[in-house]
């Protein structure tokens, strides 16, 4: 495909935006998928190069986390291993199921995950007691986020983010960075996918990359920099758009096969 100036404009623009949205609360796919689709990419191709580009600020924000020193890789190491576990088992299987379902439960789940968000004011402001094993939690949120991610995807870095504060105890910062190392994984296995089916349009997702990188850089800054209150602002926005688009493209897709 060949685009005009002003087409690669809107999409790094827009990449740069999503890494930075994506850093502090997740959902930079919100920002990029719309920005590729706008300018007239196939729906195949703008969801294979969004994966490219989102890899790029979802690994230079992890990086940036870690010389921060808020990721610590032996701790998360059987999250990281049950995640891409996951992934690879809901990649495979997406080639073979149907979605539908999801599309269905993750919206009451995403709502469920704002309102209590919203109400818990307190919720992530500090450490707190881990509600349950790390290692168990790592094993099945692994498993099951990673096969989520694979399989679906949207709201999975939300979904992340919520766990680690509302089981393991982690302040809103440390799960936002320790998310950020899980997203990675299983956005790894997705773009492995990708790249054998030959989607990807390469200079452009290379070009929204190095975008993705700027603005995850300023992204991760902000939220080693900012009180627990603007991250939790921003994780409830981004929920919230979550919601609004399933929800959206579900209704959407379904008014047009009445009509």
């Amino acid at each position: 495909m060949e685009f005009e100036i002003y087409a690669y404009a809107i999409v790094i623009v827009a990449a740069f935006f999503g890494g930075f949205v994506d850093a502090i609360a997740g959902g930079g796919g919100l920002i990029t998928v719309p920005a590729l689709l706008a300018v007239g990419m196939p729906p195949h191709v703008a969801l294979a190069t969004n994966k490219l580009q989102g890899s790029f600020g979802t690994f230079a924000a992890m990086i940036n986390f870690y010389k921060k020193g808020m990721i610590d890789f032996k701790k998360i190491g059987v999250g990281i291993l049950f995640t891409f576990i996951g992934a690879c088992i809901g990649t495979v299987l997406i080639l073979y199921l149907d979605a539908e379902i999801l599309r269905i439960i993750i919206p009451f789940c995403l709502i469920a995950i704002f309102v209590y968000t919203l109400f818990a004011k307190k919720i992530g402001e500090e450490d707190r007691a881990a509600r349950m094993s790390s290692k168990l939690f790592y094993v099945l949120f692994g498993l099951g986020l990673g096969f989520y991610d694979g399989f679906f995807g949207p709201g999975a870095g939300s979904f992340w983010t919520f766990a680690l504060v509302a089981l393991l105890g982690l302040n809103m910062k440390k799960a936002v960075a320790n998310t950020k190392a899980l997203n990675f994984t299983s956005n790894f296995v997705s773009l492995c996918v990708f790249i054998v089916g030959g989607q990807i349009l390469w200079v452009v997702g290379i070009l929204m990359g190095l975008a993705q990188i700027a603005g995850a850089w300023v992204g991760s800054n902000l939220v080693v920099k900012k009180e627990v209150k603007f991250i939790r602002i921003m994780f409830l926005c981004v929920v919230g758009a979550t919601i609004v688009k399933l929800v959206y493209d579900y209704f959407g897709l379904h008014f047009k096969d009445i009509f």
